[in-house]
């Protein structure tokens, strides 16, 4: 225990001062594309034609990011450079159409109405569930709750019933076998209650799309929040659902 205490010591303060700084995050790190169609050849399409969920389409050039995967192949394939990830990490959006990047500037996800922000925003309390995940986004899930990320200190938590939760967070494809036990958890929710989709499967199937196995988030659950990603980075999880509080906005974060 006493070389415990002294190897935390050593560490030093270890959270991040995310928001009230910027977010640091490794090199290698793909965040938002941008989309410069002027770059395009005509009838190029080596770019969607190399992509594995079809998240690209041509003319114009355009990349959703809630089917995007975030791999570098339409950046390698295009010959001319008109597709580039950057380091940015705010991906999140309210609504599903605001996920398609084109030469336009992204709308960023904007904060719940005054009366639910009264509800929620200082305490939110979600269940999260699993449907058919491959436990990637997860993993960065469970790494909110670290030292380093604590989503705790916004006054978010995961809690273990939806009878005590204020809304669910979905990740995976919805499958067969996992839609039933969804709803169920939904319908325990008390109301007024949220839907955050976290991930390219829980908002598109990702790689999963178009299998007989694969329903999708039931339409009948409207979702709140899209956290795009696969995995999402957990500042990326950080970023979107502080926005939904209306603790972030603009360009901050």
């Amino acid at each position: 225990m006493l070389d415990l205490l002294k190897a935390r010591w050593r560490q030093g303060h270890q959270t991040t001062r995310f928001p009230d700084e910027p977010a640091r995050l490794p090199e290698r790190f793909r965040g938002a594309p941008t989309v410069d169609e002027t770059r395009c050849e005509d009838g190029c399409r080596a770019c969607a034609d190399a992509c594995p969920t079809s998240a690209i389409a041509t003319a114009p050039l355009r990349v959703d990011l809630g089917a995007c995967l975030f791999c570098p192949v339409c950046a390698e394939a295009c010959p001319t450079g008109a597709i580039a990830y950057t380091p940015d990490h705010r991906l999140a959006a309210r609504a599903r159409a605001d996920l398609v990047v084109d030469g336009n500037q992204r709308k960023l996800a904007t904060a719940l109405d005054e009366k639910m922000r009264r509800l929620f925003g200082r305490s939110l309390k979600l269940r999260q569930v699993s449907a058919g995940g491959c436990n990637g986004c997860e993993a960065e899930l469970v790494a909110t709750g670290n030292v380093v990320f604590d989503l705790a200190r916004f006054g978010v938590q995961f809690v273990a019933s939806p009878r005590h939760a204020d809304g669910i967070l979905v990740t995976g494809p919805v499958s067969a076998n996992m839609e039933s036990a969804l709803r169920a958890t939904w319908e325990a929710v008390p109301s007024p209650k949220l839907v955050i989709a976290v991930g390219a499967c829980a908002i598109g199937g990702g790689p999963f799309a178009g299998s007989p196995e694969v329903r999708g988030l039931p339409p009948d659950l409207a979702v709140d929040l899209y956290i795009p990603g696969c995995p999402p980075h957990p500042l990326t999880i950080l970023d979107g659902i502080l926005r939904l509080l209306g603790r972030l906005d603009g360009e901050q974060g």
